[in-house]
């Protein structure tokens, strides 16, 4: 059977999100993003284009590799000002039916008991169709926003991260029993306190002795994304991702990332088959070539360079500012992200960037591939990726918003529809359903969060 393409739009509650600078194009409305209107015909977009889900990337702190200092980022809006993905959700969701909605959160500087009760609340707003897409940060400037000198080293990020998905995972699958919430009328009994356990965790980095304080959502744990690919991101995602978001600019820096998830994916004993991998890629469409050519160098005139600088230097922790546009990138290990520097400097070995190319490259779109032609064209160039790469859907980023949308909802998806490799209607069922098939709306047997959850048990207010 034909593997069928899924498609994430990929945005962020900021302006230009990963194409700095063109935010001052005429068609781009994103410098609305601080107005319910834009998010909410985007939304409808979307889920008339038959989109799986609108994955909210987020970033706490300020980009301020770049000169040593946040000028750059102010002056660029590379990715400041920001505003919180979660608030987003209920309102669009209002407007919708089935398209989900990834959300980026940092668990570095948020408690576990109180983030838990936030997402159980978006479950149950969105009649189970959010997601988490967990992250650990990469930036000091977050970091010192929270009362720290500096970001915690990168492999440690990951084991704190293991230890409060085990406390999450535990108020999520453990606390509520089903059938806790009885609603009995008739007797004056909302919540049977019986079918309610306390969390104990005593960890290195938790500790917890309380109630959820939701009860049961639909999905109770919401979609697991992740979207790390150094060694130790993987090593997370294959215990723990439900889906995996990676960027790079090739199939060649692609293909590889894949089949090591699903390769530790087994490992930890779960299905790789059943980790589905979404990349990042811009698509530029045109009714013709000519038209799509001319769109996208109308595009390239209102690239920022200095912005796309400003958002490699805080991806990677190298202040690009110091280097002369033709000098070699050379690789630099640090604590900001691993991946982004990986992209441009080991990944693909045939591959030398200079600091130009970088600011050519990541000037729309960000680290992705990006495709012009028309729908027949890009349609070719989608399959001919999915079977290099062995990815199972798309996080499509951006030129301008949310009109390359509206492109793809009107001219790709007819033609991807068209060759069997796009869905003719929405699953029912929550977002896991949607995803994984029906009856699935809870997280299977193999996820580690399988084990936090409690027999149920009959008591005396039955």
């Amino acid at each position: 059977m034909t593997k069928q393409i899924r498609l994430n739009a990929f945005a962020m509650n900021c302006v230009a999100h990963q194409s700095p600078g063109l935010w001052t194009h005429p068609r781009d409305r994103t410098a609305e993003y601080n107005r319910l209107p834009y998010w909410l015909d985007l939304a409808r977009t979307l889920e008339r284009g038959r989109f799986d889900g609108l994955f909210l990337a987020d970033v706490l702190g300020v980009y301020d590799v770049f000169g040593g200092g946040p000028d750059a980022a102010l002056r660029n809006a590379a990715q400041t000002p920001v505003n919180d993905p979660l608030l987003l959700v209920p309102a669009m969701a209002a407007v919708t039916r089935h398209l989900g909605f990834g959300v980026t959160s940092n668990l570095s500087f948020e408690p576990p008991y109180t983030f838990a009760r936030r997402m159980s609340t978006l479950d149950h707003l969105t009649e189970g169709r959010v997601g988490w897409n967990v992250v650990t940060g990469y930036l000091d400037s977050a970091a010192r926003g929270s009362g720290k000198d500096k970001q915690t080293a990168h492999d440690d990020r990951y084991d704190i991260a293991d230890e409060y998905m085990e406390v999450v995972y535990k108020l999520w699958e453990g606390s509520w029993e089903d059938d806790a919430a009885i609603r009995d009328c008739a007797r004056s009994i909302f919540t049977d306190p019986a079918k309610v356990h306390p969390v104990r965790h005593e960890g290195k980095n938790f500790r917890l002795d309380a109630l959820h304080l939701s009860e049961p959502s639909p999905q109770r744990t919401p979609v697991l994304y992740q979207a790390g690919t150094s060694p130790r991101g993987r090593q997370f995602a294959a215990e723990h991702a439900e889906c995996v978001f990676m960027s790079g600019p090739s199939a060649k820096v692609i293909a590889p990332r894949v089949s090591a998830i699903r390769e530790l994916a087994a490992q930890h004993g779960r299905n790789p088959a059943e980790i589905l991998m979404f990349s990042m890629m811009t698509v530029i469409l045109g009714r013709s070539e000519a038209e799509a050519k001319a769109k996208y160098a109308d595009y390239r005139r209102h690239i920022s360079h200095e912005g796309a600088l400003t958002l490699m230097s805080g991806w990677t922790g190298v202040d690009f500012s110091t280097y002369g546009l033709d000098q070699e990138v050379r690789h630099v290990h640090n604590d900001a992200g691993r991946t982004a520097m990986d992209n441009i400097t080991r990944a693909d070995p045939d591959r030398i960037w200079t600091v130009r190319e970088v600011a050519e490259h990541v000037g729309i779109g960000g680290i992705g591939p990006v495709v012009v032609g028309t729908p027949d064209k890009v349609a070719d160039e989608i399959e001919h990726w999915f079977e290099q790469t062995d990815v199972d859907g798309l996080n499509v980023a951006f030129a301008i918003s949310p009109g390359d949308f509206e492109d793809i909802a009107d001219m790709l998806v007819p033609e991807l529809t068209r060759r069997g490799r796009y869905k003719q209607d929405y699953a029912q069922g929550t977002l896991r359903e949607k995803l994984f098939g029906a009856g699935r709306a809870r997280l299977t047997s193999e996820h580690p969060a399988s084990r936090c959850r409690i027999e149920p048990h009959a008591t005396a207010a039955e």
